[in-house]
């Protein structure tokens, strides 16, 4: 019968079709299984990657300095009023103090650069406004070691050291003008042997050093002020020349810094 064969045809039409789409589904399904494990085993590369230390053997970019420094500022006020000891009805007290510092060490080579700025102000109801602080320092030292394993540097040292404002003494309420900037001013250049042991500790040596003092304000220079001839703002002397540091951290939150200079 035509119809029947025209039915029998559309039925293996569609069972075809639907064995074609079960074909296509497969391939699908197998291609987004793929997609997905292969996504998975990239996931997993990166994590281990990004996981993974990196080893710093042959890391030549080091940092050679050590810089720091400290800002200090003080404020004190304080009243008496009919107090059996004495004492006058205001004071107050300021002062501040800066530091820097930056530190470069590689292989023999050492250099050691340090700045400290102090200033101070008091104010009294007998004695009125003073300044009780007042200089700034600078020193730099060179040095490289003798030998890799020994404690002596052959160095080279700067200093210079002055201040900022006006200075004066006092004799009751008089006041004397004694200091400028500049005046005086200390400028040391030396050369010597510096002693090592470790990095809190160390004493530089030189048995020739060149020491400059002026005084760059006329009315000290005329005055002779500080060893400098009268008249004269410069005076340059020769001599032996030593200085000790001594840097230590004693507890959290506690510093100790000393130095003592000596010339000759």
């Amino acid at each position: 019968c035509p119809y029947k064969s025209i039915i029998y045809y559309c039925i293996v039409i569609f069972d075809k079709n639907r064995q074609m789409r079960k074909g296509l589904l497969f391939i699908l399904f197998f291609h987004l299984a793929t997609v997905i494990i292969a996504q998975n085993i990239t996931v997993t590369k990166l994590r281990s990657e990004t996981a993974r230390s990196v080893r710093k053997d042959n890391d030549t970019s080091r940092w050679n300095w050590k810089q720091g420094g400290l800002y200090n500022f003080n404020l004190s006020q304080s009243s008496l009023s009919n107090w059996a000891a004495g004492g006058d009805n205001f004071n107050m007290n300021i002062n501040s103090f800066f530091n820097y510092y930056a530190f470069y060490k590689k292989e023999r080579q050492s250099w050691d650069n340090n700045l400290d700025v102090n200033l101070g102000f008091v104010q009294s109801t007998s004695q009125g406004g003073r300044k009780n602080d007042d200089r700034f320092d600078l020193l730099s030292k060179y040095g490289y070691k003798m030998d890799t394993v020994g404690k002596w540097y052959l160095s080279g040292l700067f200093n210079f050291r002055s201040q900022l404002f006006d200075g004066y003494s006092f004799s009751g309420n008089k006041a004397t003008f004694t200091s400028s900037f500049f005046a005086p001013a200390y400028m040391i250049i030396s050369a010597g042997l510096d002693y090592k042991p470790d990095n809190n500790f160390s004493i530089f040596f030189s048995p020739l050093t060149s020491r400059t003092t002026l005084v760059l304000n006329k009315t000290l220079s005329n005055l002779g002020k500080y060893g400098v001839d009268t008249g004269r703002m410069i005076k340059r002397e020769t001599g032996l020349f030593v200085t000790v540091n001594y840097s230590k951290a004693i507890a959290t939150n506690i510093y100790y810094r000393g130095r003592a200079d000596f010339f000759s």
